[in-house]
């Protein structure tokens, strides 16, 4: 045990003038070394840059050698110290590197740069990211949305497809036939009609590059809530100017990189087109998704909030919706939404369902929040 310790301290403090361990590695451990040195090493610099050979074998190194967790910061990491934007410009290095939501973002920040060439490369990782993210968030979306909305619309004439089968069949246990195994549902009790919107969800997402991982999930959740016939979803994102992206729910990896990451931000021309397409307030939640710092006029976005919370729209502010909490925020834009009732936080994707419930529900956000442990933001 002793003798591992120290190796995990070689490998750490990486050898040389920093190292006083001593020890020896072996064959393996030294090319763990040098997968490590070649991005944590500041004197190596040099030697992984965009257009080294080098990379290409690096990134197959990295996934022998670590864990998927571990080589997803491995890759942001070189991203970030080495500039190793351009690698993503590769085919080659494109179909090696370990996909994950990160790298979606950034894919989203250069899709208007990425070679024709290695576009339907691009798309492929794109892809193969999103349906994990569905196969994980997608059923219990759908659930949590259509629960919460048809909940209090239960008849006892429903046609085939608007049966609730689970309450059907608690309602008809007394019914159950021995001999056939089966229950015979006397009763059977649906959520109603389904084919009409019962309510509507209007996404209004932040697209400058710190929000990056918050628009991937965010696309993956709009299309999914789409995809629900008794919700009405809409997509806007916006940087100094507003896109409505609701004719790409139906395909999220198009939607993703029909967005610009970067830029500056208006929310103010956000909340006013948001404004313009709201029909029914009192049956409309609201997702803002932005760290609040308002490039545009306050003034104006701090009126439109008001007039939207005061129609009786139910909105949210998110100030991220990603897995690594809150980013920096303006305090003070925080602290108008909280005075006007409109809750404040950062969420993350497993608890997003959750959180749309409550809204469409119109239950007290602010006490979900408390319950989940969420911590508000002022």
């Amino acid at each position: 045990m002793e003798e591992e310790q120290i190796r995990k301290w070689r490998l750490i403090l990486g050898g040389e003038q920093n190292d006083g361990t001593g020890f020896k590695l072996g064959k393996t451990d030294l090319q763990m070394d040098g997968a490590l040195s070649a991005l944590y090493d500041s004197d190596r610099r040099g030697g992984l840059g965009p257009s080294s050979p080098n990379v290409s074998r690096w990134l197959g190194d990295i996934r022998t050698f670590f864990p998927n967790t571990v080589v997803q910061v491995m890759q942001q990491d070189a991203l970030q110290r080495l500039n190793l934007t351009q690698m993503l410009f590769e085919k080659e290095m494109l179909e090696q590197v370990e996909a994950d939501v990160h790298l979606v973002a950034t894919l989203m920040t250069l899709s208007r740069v990425i070679p024709d060439k290695t576009k339907d490369t691009a798309r492929k990782v794109v892809r193969k990211v999103v349906d994990q993210l569905l196969a994980r968030l997608s059923q219990p979306m759908q659930q949590a949305v259509s629960g919460s909305i048809n909940r209090s619309l239960r008849n006892t004439r429903p046609r085939h497809n608007e049966i609730n089968w689970h309450v059907t069949i608690l309602k008809n246990l007394k019914h159950y036939q021995p001999d056939y195994k089966t229950i015979i549902p006397e009763t059977r009790i649906g959520y109603g009609r389904k084919r009409t919107s019962l309510k509507d969800v209007v996404l209004c997402i932040d697209q400058s590059g710190s929000m990056g991982t918050s628009v991937v999930y965010s696309g993956i959740f709009g299309s999914v809530m789409a995809s629900i016939p008794a919700v009405n979803t809409k997509m806007i994102v916006f940087d100094t100017k507003v896109a409505d992206l609701t004719e790409e729910l139906t395909d999220p990896v198009e939607l993703l990189f029909g967005v610009q990451l970067g830029g500056g931000t208006d929310i103010n021309a956000a909340l006013t087109y948001c404004q313009q397409i709201i029909t029914r307030p009192l049956d409309t939640v609201m997702v803002l998704i932005t760290d609040l710092f308002e490039g545009g006029n306050e003034l104006q976005m701090r009126k439109k909030a008001t007039e939207l919370a005061a129609a009786g729209v139910q909105v949210v502010v998110l100030l991220a919706l990603n897995d690594e909490g809150a980013p920096s925020y303006d305090h003070d834009n925080a602290q108008f939404f909280t005075n006007l009732g409109i809750p404040v936080f950062a969420c993350t994707p497993d608890l997003f369902p959750d959180l749309m419930t409550a809204a469409l529900s119109k239950q007290d956000l602010n006490a979900w929040a408390a319950k989940e442990d969420i911590v508000l933001k002022k």
